[in-house]
C-alpha cells in the first residue's frame, strides 16, 4: 500500500506542542454558559477579562482524549458494517452546497428539492461513493432544511447519510427520524449516519455548534470535528501555523464532546483547510497549499490515532479540465493519506455547487486513486517466475491461468474513459469523457425513481415532519 508522507514524527510532535500551547496559552471561546461552566467544572481556567474564553492545560488534553475511541463502527442503510479507524481504506461522500448545474452547462440553479433528489439518484449508482451529504435546500424554511434533507437522502439512497444541520432542533428531530427508519432498532448498533459541525476559525466555538452537541448526547453518534483554517486570512499564511493552529481547534472540539458525553467517537477533521488568493482575495479549496495542509491533517490525526477526513474540492465554476485536475490532486493527496472519510464527490466552485456529471467523473478517479494506492504486491505468486519460465519461448501470457486468476485484482477496468482506437471511437459517436458522464446521467434519470422506504415509514415520517415544522418553522 502507498503511503503520502508530509511530515516527520519530529514535525507531529512540534505541531502537537504548539496546538497544545495554543490551547493553554491563548485560550478557546466557548459561547454557552451551560457548556462553559460544564468545561470550568471539567478542569479548564477562565479568562479574568474574556467571559467567553477558557484556557485548557496540558493534563486536560491529555485527560479528555484519552476518553475519545480510536475506532468506531458505521453502518449503510442495508445494514452493511464498516470500521472506521485511522489507516483503513477511505470511503468517499458527496458534500453540501447551495447551487447545481448539469454537463457542461456555465450557469447553475438554487438546489431545490427535486435537483437533489436527481443528484441522489445518480450518486444511489456510484460504486466508489458510500455516503451521501445533506444540502442547503431553497424550499424549506431555514431550521427544517437538515431534517427535511435527511429524509430525501434516507428516502433516496441506502448509503451512509451525514445531514448538514441548520439548527439544534433540527439534529434532535432527524433521531425521531431515524427511530422511525430503523423500525425500533437500536441506533447504537445501526448507526446509519453521523454528524458535525465546524468551530469558527479562529478559536471560537458558536452557540449552534455547543448546543447541536449537547442535544444529541447519549446516542454514541459519531461528531465530525472540523477546523476551517483558511491560510492567511483566518489562521498564518504559513501552512506550519495553520496546521497547529487546526490541531488545536480540533482538539478543543474533541475535549468538549467528552465533556458533554464521554467516549463519543469523534472524527479529527483539519481537512477542510482552505487559501487565502492575496490577488483576489477569494477563498480556495483546491490550490496545492490546500491539499497539503489537507493531507498534513490527516496525518496529524494520525498521531492522535483518531480517524480524520478532509475534502477534494474544485474552484473551477463549470465541468472542464481544471474541475477533473484539481480534484485529481486533492482526491490522490487525500486517498495516499489514508484519510478515513473524503468529502467533495459532485462538487466544485469551492464547494459552493454540485453537479451529477462531475459526480460521475469523480467516481472514476477515485477508482484510479485506490488502485494506485494499493500499489505493486511483490511475492511469489506475483512475481511468476515459474509461468514466466514455463510460457516466454512456448506462447503467450493471455492463455495462461496465472492470466486469469490475477487480472481482475492486477488491471482496473473501466467503460468510462475512452480506451479504443480512433475508428471504434468515432464509430460509436466521438464522445468526450463529458458527454459520457452526461449520457450516463440521463440514463439513471430516466429509470423508475426509487424509494428506499416502506409505505408506513413514510406515514410515520410524515407525521414527525409535521410536527417539527409546525415547531420550528
Amino acid at each position: 500500500m502507498l503511503r503520502l508522507n508530509i511530515l516527520s514524527q519530529k514535525d507531529r510532535n512540534t505541531v502537537h506542542a504548539a496546538g497544545k500551547q495554543i490551547l493553554n496559552e491563548v485560550g478557546v471561546r466557548v459561547r454557552n454558559q451551560q457548556i462553559y461552566q460544564m468545561l470550568l467544572d471539567a478542569g479548564a481556567r477562565h479568562d479574568e477579562k474574556d467571559n467567553f474564553r477558557l484556557y485548557f492545560g496540558e493534563g486536560m488534553v491529555q485527560k479528555y482524549l484519552a476518553l475519545c475511541p480510536k475506532s468506531f463502527t458505521i453502518r449503510n442503510r442495508k445494514g452493511e458494517a464498516t470500521e472506521i479507524k485511522n489507516g483503513a481504506t477511505p470511503l468517499y461522500y458527496s458534500a453540501n452546497a447551495t447551487h447545481y448545474v448539469r454537463g457542461t452547462s456555465k450557469r447553475s440553479v438554487e438546489i431545490g428539492k427535486s435537483e437533489f433528489i436527481d443528484f441522489m439518484r445518480v450518486v444511489d449508482k456510484l460504486d466508489n461513493v458510500s455516503g451521501l451529504v445533506g444540502m442547503n435546500l431553497k424550499e424549506p424554511a431555514p431550521k427544517c432544511r437538515d431534517f427535511l434533507g435527511f429524509r430525501y437522502m434516507a428516502e433516496h439512497s441506502y448509503k451512509h447519510i451525514r445531514p448538514c444541520i441548520f439548527s439544534p432542533s433540527g439534529a434532535e428531530a432527524i433521531i425521531e427520524m431515524a427511530d422511525v427508519i430503523l423500525d425500533g432498532k437500536s441506533l447504537k448498533d445501526n448507526m446509519f449516519f453521523t454528524l458535525g459541525y465546524s468551530i469558527v476559525s479562529p478559536l471560537t466555538w458558536s452557540e449552534t455548534a455547543l448546543e447541536l452537541i449537547y442535544k444529541t448526547r447519549g446516542h454514541g453518534i459519531p461528531f465530525m470535528i472540523n477546523s476551517e483554517p483558511m491560510a492567511g486570512g483566518t489562521s498564518p499564511v504559513t501552512l506550519a501555523g495553520s496546521l497547529a493552529l487546526a490541531d488545536a481547534e480540533v482538539i478543543s472540539g474533541i475535549i468538549i464532546n467528552q465533556v458533554i458525553e464521554p467516549g463519543r467517537p469523534c472524527i479529527y477533521n483539519a481537512g477542510f483547510a482552505h487559501v487565502l488568493d492575496m490577488m483576489t482575495t477569494l477563498t480556495l479549496t483546491a490550490a496545492p497549499e490546500g491539499a497539503l495542509l489537507q493531507a498534513a491533517g490527516a496525518e496529524m490525526a494520525e498521531y492522535h490515532g483518531f480517524p480524520c477526513a478532509s475534502w477534494a474540492l474544485s474552484d473551477a465554476s463549470m465541468l472542464d479540465s481544471q474541475a477533473s485536475y484539481e480534484k485529481l490532486l486533492t482526491l490522490m493527496a487525500h486517498t495516499l493519506s489514508n484519510v478515513n472519510l473524503v468529502w467533495g464527490i459532485g462538487n466544485i466552485e469551492t464547494s459552493k455547487v454540485i453537479s451529477p456529471e462531475v459526480a460521475v467523473i469523480d467516481n472514476e478517479l477515485i477508482g484510479n486513486c485506490l488502485r494506485f494506492r494499493k500499489g505493486i504486491i511483490v511475492d511469489e505468486g506475483h512475481l511468476a517466475f515459474e509461468v514466466i519460465k514455463e510460457t516466454v519461448f512456448k506462447g503467450n501470457f493471455l492463455e495462461t491461468e496465472h492470466t486469469l486468476t490475477h487480472y481482475l485484482d492486477e488491471i482496473r477496468y473501466s467503460s468510462l474513459p475512452c480506451k479504443a482506437r480512433r475508428s471504434t471511437w468515432e464509430k460509436e459517436g466521438s464522445k468526450s469523457i463529458e458527454e459520457k458522464a452526461e449520457e450516463f446521467v440521463n440514463n439513471v434519470l430516466a429509470g423508475p425513481e426509487e424509494i428506499y422506504l416502506t409505505g408506513l415509514q413514510m406515514e410515520k415520517l410524515d407525521k414527525v415532519q409535521a410536527s417539527w415544522t409546525k415547531r420550528l418553522s
